[in-house]
């Protein structure tokens, strides 16, 4: 990155969520809406490559423990595993066929299989029962859509979605569902009235703010979480190409070929993004920082590190591609150099972030700042968790909750892996090697619990009304059982993921899954 000065290692995590600003607000009255969240897959609940279990969402699961969650609201994708491709459906669906193993002479009949099964999911949501989008005048609370970044968030609304979505094509080799990202907002962003298919994101958390009407609070949302760019530098990891933004980053039409933002271009996007969400009536609005991709377990680290001490390796590719099998001239890969360059970036966008967090404070809104870079940073096992040599001051390994501690093996940042139906590796990262499990949702969770109890939310028992003490933690029992990667993984996963690594060359299984990001 030629114009960017090179940072002398990585960033140090903001520890204290007001930034250094004290305030003292004395509040009045209820706000109706106890949570609302602008943001994108993370946000969303997006896992092993689609989005389908929303009420497991970390948004969800804080409302869970608020004890609002049967008033929070949040868009529902029950067909086919969700959009765009379930991997773990694929995976448990060759399970039941072939077993825990393909046999050499069942790979063709396993690759129509597959074919058959995306052929499906692209049937039912381009021409089947997944075109109806529910039609309902209330707001969603949970507004992310996956694939978004600061630029969608501020132009795209379901007006723009439906103009987006191209007629679809029944692709015989190619199956996928086009524009599944847009198809996936329509259910997210209001469409009635038809005024409001002109909303943002951005412009329904407005909305919501504003009904205040008969709650005695000049507020409409209590507590607004905004957890957007991580896309402006994902594609970097989930294409293995590095093209840095150039004029028309801020242009819906023509923004796609880059897959990161230089920090100006995100720092410009980002001003236009926090003026907008300080006109939205939120008593407590809380900015998470963007995580190093780099860290995401879709792409590996090969060939040892670069030196002693050091964060990065020198080529980051496929999780199934060993060392000794990775080819430079062959494999898809980006460099530690470009691994380094795009963690630079995205330790200045978490700078002006920060510092949009102390401008506001500084004028009295009550902002706060969720270190969600740092958490993972703690999390992440290759790079800093079994190399202590590469570890900065400042680095702490996260502590897992009892429950999770519990667990054979405790879970961690690999790539997901098993041995018959049993895990022996990963568990906080999701069959798509980006986005967390259920479990991995919940420490998200918890950690922006502890952030809104900052900010004195109170949160109560189911029945919304006892109060809770401190600390109020996540319920991690619940979340195990809900969470089949953790407690039921695939037969078929094994640690050399070579049934994914199959799967991807045949079909070219991920790019296609990521396409919509």
């Amino acid at each position: 990155m030629a114009d960017s000065v090179r940072r002398q290692g990585p960033r140090a995590p903001e520890t204290d969520p007001r930034v250094g600003v004290e305030l003292h607000n004395d509040w009045q009255g209820e706000p109706k809406h106890r949570l609302v969240a602008i943001g994108d897959s993370l946000t969303q609940g997006f896992q092993s490559g689609a989005i389908f279990s929303t009420g497991l969402s970390y948004p969800a699961i804080v409302a869970y423990e608020l004890g609002c969650v049967e008033k929070f609201r949040y868009p529902l994708y029950e067909g086919f595993g969700g959009l765009p491709f379930n991997i773990e459906l694929l995976l448990r669906d060759l399970e039941d066929r072939y077993g825990r193993t393909v046999d050499l002479w069942e790979v063709p009949f396993a690759l129509f299989r597959v074919r058959r099964l995306m052929d499906q999911v692209e049937d039912y949501n381009e021409r089947g029962d997944g075109l109806t989008v529910p039609s309902t005048t209330a707001i969603m609370h949970n507004l992310a859509v996956f694939g978004w970044d600061l630029r969608d968030a501020l132009s795209k609304s379901a007006d723009e979605c439906r103009k987006s979505i191209d007629v679809p094509k029944d692709d015989l080799v190619k199956q996928i569902v086009q524009n599944a990202g847009e198809r996936a907002a329509l259910r997210v962003l209001p469409t009635q009235p038809p005024a409001a298919r002109s909303l943002t994101q951005l412009g329904a958390a407005t909305r919501l703010g504003e009904e205040t009407d008969g709650t005695g609070s000049e507020h409409g949302i209590e507590t607004l979480v905004v957890f957007l760019g991580a896309n402006n530098a994902l594609r970097a990891v989930t294409e293995l190409r590095v093209v840095w933004s150039e004029d028309g980053y801020d242009d819906l039409s023509r923004k796609g070929p880059f897959t990161v933002w230089r920090p100006q271009h995100f720092e410009a996007e980002l001003r236009k993004v926090a003026a907008e969400v300080a006109g939205i009536k939120a008593r407590h609005v809380i900015w998470c920082t963007v995580p190093h991709v780099t860290i995401a377990p879709i792409a590996r680290g090969v060939q040892g590190k670069t030196a002693r001490g050091s964060r990065y390796f020198p080529y980051y590719t496929r999780p199934w591609i060993g060392d000794d099998d990775f080819d430079p001239g062959q494999d898809p890969h980006i460099t530690g150099d470009q691994a380094r360059q795009v963690d630079d970036a995205i330790d200045e966008y978490n700078d002006a972030i920060t510092a949009e967090v102390r401008n506001a404070r500084r004028t009295g809104k009550d902002w706060y700042l969720l270190e969600t870079c740092g958490l993972l940073d703690r999390l992440a096992s290759r790079r800093y968790a079994e190399d202590p040599s590469a570890c900065p001051d400042w680095w702490r390994p996260y502590e897992l909750p009892p429950a999770l501690r519990a667990l054979t093996p405790p879970p961690n940042s690999h790539f997901l892996a098993g041995e018959g139906e049993r895990r022996v590796d990963g568990g906080l990262f999701s069959l798509d090697g980006v986005h967390p499990t259920t479990v991995g949702y919940g420490i998200l969770a918890q950690a922006l619990i502890s952030v809104m109890r900052l900010a004195g939310v109170r949160f109560f028992r189911p029945d919304g009304r006892t109060p809770r003490q401190d600390p109020v933690l996540v319920d991690f029992d619940r979340l195990i059982r809900n969470d089949t990667l953790i407690n039921l993984p695939p037969g078929n996963l094994d640690s050399t993921l070579g049934v994914l690594g199959w799967a991807d060359e045949a079909t070219d299984l991920f790019r296609r899954v990521f396409s919509g990001f």
